[in-house]
């Protein structure tokens, strides 16, 4: 007997930072959501209010940048044929606010999509992501993709350069 490790999973909440890797994590949870018809997806993005500022400050810009962020995640939901439920938050820091509201809404996984960083040579997650890990209640699946550029560069790689022989020297 298979085992279906989606079969359980009745919710699935998306940090959404605007960043394409976020999205196409939402892309991915949508589909899920659409094959299993009774899993729902929640978007999340969180404004991280500085410590100087009261929590309920309104820092417009922020807000803005966070309702056109929303509304680009309800759009690939309605491509996936999916109702999303979008919220903006405000918080000190994402990491706790993002496994607050997996823990509310009883999420049974954070699917987060993670950029290729590497900047100091050797790859490392974000914060949002390790607090993740380490402090979520439910499933954390990270989706991470590849450098940019990455794709192209590997499947020319297999291809031969037109500008040089079988040996691989310059014609």
């Amino acid at each position: 007997m298979a085992i279906d490790p989606i079969a359980e999973l009745d919710s699935l909440l998306v940090p959404i930072d605007g960043s394409e890797a976020s999205l196409r994590a939402l892309a991915v949870a949508c589909e899920i959501a659409r094959r299993r018809k009774t899993c729902t997806v929640s978007a999340v993005h969180v404004i991280e209010v500085p410590r100087r500022l009261p929590i309920e400050a309104d820092i417009v810009a922020e807000l803005e940048r966070g309702e056109r962020i929303l509304e680009r995640a309800e759009a690939v939901a309605k491509e996936h044929g999916v109702q999303l439920d979008g919220d903006l938050l405000q918080a000190r820091e994402a990491g706790p606010a993002i496994v607050d509201e997996a823990t509310e809404r009883g999420a049974g996984a954070i699917v987060m999509g993670v950029d290729y960083h590497r900047p100091h040579g050797a790859f490392q997650l974000g914060r949002l992501p390790q607090y993740a890990l380490v402090h979520a209640p439910c499933e954390v699946w990270l989706i991470r993709y590849p450098p940019e550029g990455a794709i192209d560069e590997a499947a020319g790689a297999g291809a031969p350069d037109a500008s040089r022989d079988e040996s691989g020297d310059a014609r």
